[in-house]
This record gives C-alpha cells, sequence and structure tokens, in this order.
C-alpha cells in the first residue's frame, strides 16, 4: 500500500486573541508558508495494532503505546479510533515532520493534530469530513493548552480566514482585496496554557476592568472586519496598533515585542501587534509590497530570529 500524506498550515491572530477565551470575537489567518506534514505508510510483517510514531522535529522515536497515556498523540489516536469504531489500527508507520516553529503562537500543535488526523483516515479508507478533523483536534488541543478557543483547529482545519466566536458556527471572513502580512518571531517560546492562565488570574483580581478591556478588544475585531471586507488597509492597521495597546493592558506583551511592534511602525508598517498568546512568539506587521524588504531586515536587526512573508489573498463568503 503505498504512503499517504497530509499536511496543514500554521495560523496567525489578526485581532481578539485572549478576548476570545472570553466569548468575544476573534480573526484569524491560515499561514500556508509553514506547514505540519504527516506521512503513513504501512508496515508488512509487524504485529497488528503496532502503531510506531517518528516526529524528528522533538526527538521522538518510539511505539505508540510507550507514549504517557496524556500524550497529545496518543489521545488524538484514541479520539479517531472511536470516532471511526475501531479496536484498534493496522501495523503503520507515522511520520511527522513540521516547518511551524513551536510554542510560538503560530498553531504548531493544531496543524500536526490536522495532519495526523486527515493521513491516517484516508489511510484507513476513510478520510475524516473537516467538521469531524476539527472536532477531534480540538479535544486534542485541551492537552497542550488546558482551555483553548477553538480558533486554531478551525482556521488550520477550514484554510481560510474566519471569524470566531466561542460556542458559535465560524463564518468565513471575505477579504476585499489583497493584504500582506510580515510575521516576526521574538525567538523566545511561550506557553499558551500559562499565558491563558495568568489572564485568567488577573481578570478575577479586576473582573470589571478586563470586561471592559475585552470589550474594547470585540469592537476592534468590529471594526477590523469590516476593513478587511472593503481593503481599508490604513484603518486596518490603526486597529492593529490599538489591539496591541489593549494586549499590552491585560499583561501578555514583553518589552521584546513592544520593540519589534515599535521597529515594525517605524520601518513604514501601517500597523503592529503581537499575534497568539504573548508572552513571546510572533508579531504580525501589516506592510504596504514597497516596503516589505525594508521592515524584514529592520525586524531582524531588532533581534528577530525568523522573518516570514504572508499574503492573505481576496476571498468571498461561503457560509
Amino acid at each position: 500500500m503505498p504512503a499517504i500524506s497530509a499536511s496543514a498550515p500554521g495560523k496567525a491572530i489578526l485581532f481578539g486573541e485572549h478576548a476570545v477565551v472570553y466569548q468575544r470575537p476573534a480573526i484569524a489567518v491560515p499561514v500556508h508558508q509553514v506547514r505540519a506534514k504527516a506521512v503513513v505508510m504501512a508496515r508488512p510483517g509487524a504485529p497488528s495494532g503496532e502503531v510506531w510514531i517518528d516526529a524528528p522535529g522533538i526527538g521522538l522515536n518510539t511505539r505508540l503505546d510507550e507514549l504517557p497515556e496524556q500524550h497529545p498523540f496518543r489521545t488524538l489516536i484514541q479520539l479517531l479510533k472511536q470516532a471511526m469504531g475501531l479496536p484498534h489500527l493496522p501495523a503503520l508507520h507515522l511520520h511527522i515532520t513540521s516547518t511551524i516553529p513551536l510554542a510560538a503562537g503560530l498553531g504548531s500543535g493544531a496543524a500536526v493534530s490536522v495532519a495526523m488526523l486527515r493521513s491516517l483516515s484516508a489511510f484507513l479508507g476513510h478520510p475524516l469530513a473537516d467538521q469531524q478533523v476539527c472536532e477531534l483536534s480540538y479535544e486534542a488541543e485541551k492537552y497542550y493548552h488546558g482551555t483553548p478557543s477553538g480558533i486554531d483547529n478551525t482556521v488550520i482545519t477550514y484554510s481560510q480566514p474566519i471569524l470566531f466566536t466561542r460556542g458559535q458556527p465560524y463564518q468565513i471572513l471575505p477579504v476585499g482585496g489583497q493584504f500582506t502580512l510580515i510575521i516576526a518571531d521574538s525567538g523566545i517560546q511561550s506557553s499558551t496554557a500559562e499565558m491563558v492562565q495568568g489572564v485568567r488570574q488577573r481578570y478575577e483580581q479586576a473582573v470589571e476592568t478586563y470586561e471592559a478591556r475585552f470589550d474594547a478588544m470585540a469592537a476592534l475585531v468590529e471594526k477590523a472586519r469590516h476593513a478587511i471586507q472593503k481593503a481599508q488597509l490604513e484603518l486596518l492597521g490603526q486597529l492593529m496598533n490599538t489591539n496591541h495597546q489593549l494586549l499590552q493592558q491585560i499583561g501578555v506583551s514583553t518589552p521584546q515585542l513592544d520593540e519589534l511592534v515599535r521597529v515594525a511602525g517605524q520601518a513604514g508598517a501601517l500597523g503592529a501587534k503581537l499575534s497568539g498568546a504573548g508572552g513571546g512568539g510572533n508579531i504580525i506587521a501589516l506592510a504596504p509590497q514597497e516596503r516589505v524588504d525594508s521592515i524584514q531586515a529592520a525586524l531582524r536587526q531588532a533581534g528577530s530570529s525568523r522573518t516570514l512573508v504572508s499574503h492573505i489573498h481576496p476571498t468571498v463568503a461561503n457560509r
């Protein structure tokens, strides 16, 4: 039987991170320049049910049953078996690779889950529908992040810009004209679960203040949605700057992230903000096409360990 492979993109949150955990809307886009890939191969002659997992990026090369019970890979495969009504899997080899930086806010965990589910289900002869992939990868996200909103697995599964509110159906976000994002990695890894927990602790100590900040983020999302639909890029950039200020106020930015945001603006970006949980990871900058190279150079000069350019293309709503 030939090898079966599947891949999934990274993601960036444009607006509404953290507030999305508190039932406010957020906007996210897929980042196709980085991807996770899963390849499944049969293992003729190996004992039935023996699954070998090879993920060199995280130093993993072992049998599935040797992983801890709560390991996300083991959990995900157990969920897949239950969904497909399988008592066990045939003997197989699962090879996982990813160009998505770990703990950087680009959705590495969700992308790996989506790629694994699609490759394994196709290998087994019953490819999962997108909704099933999204639901199962969300369950795995709980093991990575504790109380995820569901935005990562959703934007990565459907691979289109989305408007997302926790507990509600997602919406494909119409994009009125192309815009360009520069994603700059601070080089500092950060735990999403820890950052979310930290916000929760501060929220519980000042509920009214944080509710007001989350409401302000929600208002930005609504304005940003219209700006994206109408390709109003200068307004979009201003909204990104304001969103970053609110993220500073809830305590998830860092001096390094603030400096990258400042440098991006000074180099000609229309706006910039941290993207994801904060505490490290990435900033995103909205770049005029003619300033892309100079903004990237300035960000690297300021200490960014890696930059990449993502073009968001015009779309139409289909949901």
